[in-house]
């Protein structure tokens, strides 16, 4: 049949006009395209056509089931492919907002709103499963047998588990390699941040081939010098500098912390290719004995056996 232009767009808008009209539109365009493009297939191959097979898609506010050509030999056409981007774009649009705290329920009340199509809570967490499986292959991969410095830390993150959400402990391991690259070595999540979690995670790396760490860098959380020797017997520690630093200042009124925060610089000099522990400490004791004067805190931190741990630094070259 032929039309008219005027007889054309007359039809096109008493389609419109119906509930859906704009659906029915689309769906017979992209199957009118990919039939056409069939054809072009079954000229330049002399393939056989197969039927059809039936695709889900969204369209304008719900979804839409197209009839998708096939041949014998095997034939996809191209406007599936942007179909597929499509799909994989709402998939990444529900991890961001399922990352950002909302259940699976809640993601799929959003898809009813935007695409017109609900999606249950197993449909929602099915399309994380790539996702999952990505993140897993990362976390259990195959590590390096030696790692000259590993630095160790953890942050609170607002995590959902079950009904509610709460802050919970994500402990990062920060390798160096002999080249002097970097790499994430794993990240893992406790409820809470203690040693024995520590020991978890090193017995964990050890079984994903790390052997040896010559350095561990850390903040002073009880007893992580012994979570590190229980795996890594031969390891050194160095207890950052950064963190005493903090917690001295909040020992003193406002008024001494520029003159501490000078004397503690003096006492941690990381540029001095001469300095040795002997001296460091002795600088230390001199640190300790002059603030105690004001403040009983410092004779405690005089006395405190850990103290060894912040001058590991200086076993190393000055450079590093």
């Amino acid at each position: 049949m032929r039309f008219t232009q005027a007889q054309f767009t007359n039809i096109i808008e008493g389609i419109l006009t119906k509930e859906d009209g704009l659906n029915t539109i689309l769906k017979t365009t992209l199957e009118a395209l990919m039939k056409i493009e069939r054809s072009e297939h079954q000229k330049r191959t002399l393939d056989y056509g197969n039927g059809y097979r039936y695709r889900k898609v969204f369209g304008h506010g719900k979804m839409i089931e197209l009839k998708v050509p096939r041949t014998r030999e095997g034939f996809y056409p191209v406007i599936l492919g942007l179909l597929k981007d499509q799909q994989q774009e709402a998939h990444n649009l529900a991890f961001e907002l399922y990352k950002s705290g909302l259940t699976t329920e809640q993601v799929g009340g959003i898809f009813d709103q935007l695409y017109g199509k609900y999606y249950g809570t197993s449909q929602v967490s099915r399309m994380f499963d790539d996702a999952r499986e990505e993140i897993s292959s990362w976390l259990n991969r195959p590590l390096d047998d030696y790692y000259p410095i590993v630095c160790i830390d953890a942050t609170f993150i607002p995590t959902r588990r079950v009904d509610h959400v709460t802050k919970e402990a994500y402990y990062t391991v920060l390798g160096v390699r002999s080249d002097c690259t970097r790499e994430v070595l794993g990240v893992f999540n406790f409820p809470t941040e203690g040693s024995t979690q520590w020991v978890s995670i090193f017995e964990q790396l050890r079984a994903r081939g790390v052997q040896k760490i010559d350095l561990v860098v850390s903040d002073a959380l009880t007893a992580i010098e012994d979570a590190v020797w229980k795996v890594y017997g031969n390891s050194q520690v160095q207890l950052c500098t950064i963190h005493l630093l903090r917690n001295y200042m909040k020992e003193v009124k406002p008024k001494h912390k520029k003159e501490l925060a000078i004397d503690f610089n003096e006492v941690f000099r990381t540029d001095d290719r001469r300095d040795s522990k002997q001296e460091a400490r002795s600088r230390f004791t001199a640190f300790c004995d002059k603030w105690a004067k004001y403040y009983p805190y410092f004779k405690k931190q005089k006395e405190n056996p850990r103290t060894d741990l912040y001058f590991t630094y200086i076993r190393y070259d000055y450079r590093i």
